[in-house]
């Protein structure tokens, strides 16, 4: 490995070099995974975020999808012009959250009694997006 290689590898970690250190430096606070979950379930929109029932700060939404897009979890696409407002879609890397999320859910239904899985969202299809193909998951 060359040493601008070595460089630009160890700069990928904040804390060491460790599988979990870097998980939870990605993914480890308390809004994160929320965030996620709820792309996984189909919100899309910076106001769907805001509707979850644990009611995150504007500025803290703002703030960790900002962070997801920068470590290529999410990714956004306008849908709006004036003003401009965005989609956020999950992508490969983000997508690949879902044995972790799934594992959280697993044990929190195990040792929890009483939580529950929240349904998908239930979108309505806009004239724009009748012609668009859905994404293959």
């Amino acid at each position: 490995m060359k040493k601008d290689e070595t460089a630009e590898v160890n700069l990928a970690f904040e804390r060491s070099c460790y599988p979990i250190t870097n998980g939870l430096d990605i993914f480890g606070d308390k809004w994160t995974l929320l965030i996620i979950r709820d792309l996984k379930l189909g919100k899309r929109r910076y106001k769907e975020f805001i509707s979850s029932p644990e009611k995150i700060a504007s500025n803290i939404l703002a703030d960790r999808l900002k962070k997801l897009e920068a470590a290529d979890l999410i990714t956004l696409q306008s849908y709006q012009q004036n003003p401009v407002r965005y989609e956020y879609f999950l992508t490969e890397k983000g997508e690949n959250l879902r044995p972790v999320l799934a594992a959280i859910v697993s044990w929190t239904q195990k040792y929890y009694a009483g939580t529950k899985v929240f349904p998908p969202v239930r979108r309505r299809r806009h004239l724009h997006e009748i012609d668009q193909k859905p994404l293959e998951s």
